[in-house]
């Protein structure tokens, strides 16, 4: 199957291009941009020396000739793109948030008015696999989401409120030079910000309302001095308490099929590079604590949009996904 991915000069965009590199049933064929047009990519993402010859191209979604396109775009943009690839056929994953969310709910959040909505699968297959799999698009989530979705989502029902702390690498924030990102501004620090107004809490109250939270969903994320990587407490309040073997129990069977999430102590070494979501819950007193760990640049994103293309697609779900994590 031949891809095209439509911003690839970012991080996200290097992600996919090293995934998909070892897919069995896809080859990338174009790679856009519009500033490095004529660019080679490995100029560009020098690990991938080797294992492309492609250059960076400037089309646009009227001219990119692929089965499959991947919009590695930055928020607002993808709407310019996303109607015009699917009146063409091409089966098309979108990585920014533009369709994540309700049409008011998005256009409350960030500010925009949508000029192309229409209601799409949300990319998070532990929970939406059968809306995703043969879909002609998809949403993928956010990275801060994706951890804490999956950390509360078998508790969700059964919660008073659900309080989620991040911890985040400066990869989040994108390959742009910035004062928040500025070296000396990051090391030796652990730096909260957007205390209480991040964006993506919308993602995460709108999956765990799905899944019976009614009201209190608080999140807090923090910048620390790592390339890569997210570690999510979740402060789990019950209505009635729970046990550690009743909470090890409900853990266990909500991801007994699920290949990327595993039950063990979270690491953000052990999922460097993967797309493996780590998670172990202790409960006691009314509050369960969940801990979960992934790689933001991976199940955070370009990864995740990889299994949600292999289930889109009717490929195996892992493959491309199956590297062991860096440890040390």
């Amino acid at each position: 199957m031949e891809i095209a991915i439509i911003g690839a000069s970012g991080y996200t965009g290097g992600e996919l291009l090293r995934l998909l590199a070892t897919h069995s049933q896809a080859q990338v064929v174009c790679a856009t941009s519009r500033k490095l047009d004529g660019t080679p990519v490995d100029r560009i993402h020098p690990h991938l020396k080797g294992f492309t010859n492609l250059t960076f191209r400037n089309l646009d979604a009227d001219t990119i000739d692929a089965d499959f396109a991947f919009l590695a775009v930055p928020h607002t943009a993808a709407m310019q793109h996303v109607p015009r690839l699917l009146e063409r056929g091409i089966t098309t994953l979108d990585l920014s948030a533009d369709y994540r969310l309700p049409l008011e709910v998005f256009e409350k959040t960030y500010g925009v008015k949508h000029t192309a909505y229409f209601p799409a699968p949300y990319g998070l297959p532990e929970l939406h696999r059968d809306e995703i799999r043969n879909a002609q698009f998809v949403a993928c989530p956010g990275c801060f989401p994706t951890g804490a979705t999956l950390a509360g989502a078998p508790l969700a029902g059964k919660a008073r409120a659900i309080i989620f702390d991040s911890k985040t690498g400066v990869s989040g924030a994108g390959n742009s030079p910035s004062e928040v990102t500025h070296y000396p501004n990051v090391g030796d620090s652990v730096v909260p910000y957007k205390w209480t107004s991040h964006r993506h809490l919308a993602e995460m109250k709108m999956e765990l309302g799905k899944l019976g939270l009614q009201s209190g969903c608080y999140f807090t994320p923090h910048l620390v001095p790592m390339n890569r990587g997210i570690l999510t407490t979740a402060h789990i309040l019950m209505d009635t308490p729970i046990t550690q073997e009743e909470v090890t129990t409900m853990y266990q069977e909500f991801y007994r099929d699920e290949y990327f999430v595993r039950l063990q102590k979270p690491s953000l070494a052990a999922v460097r590079g993967t797309n493996f979501c780590d998670i172990s819950c202790e409960s006691s007193e009314g509050r369960v604590v969940v801990v979960s760990a992934i790689d933001n640049l991976v199940k955070g994103a370009s990864g995740q949009a990889i299994q949600n293309m292999n289930l889109m697609c009717g490929f195996r779900e892992n493959d491309g996904l199956t590297g062991i994590g860096l440890l040390p």
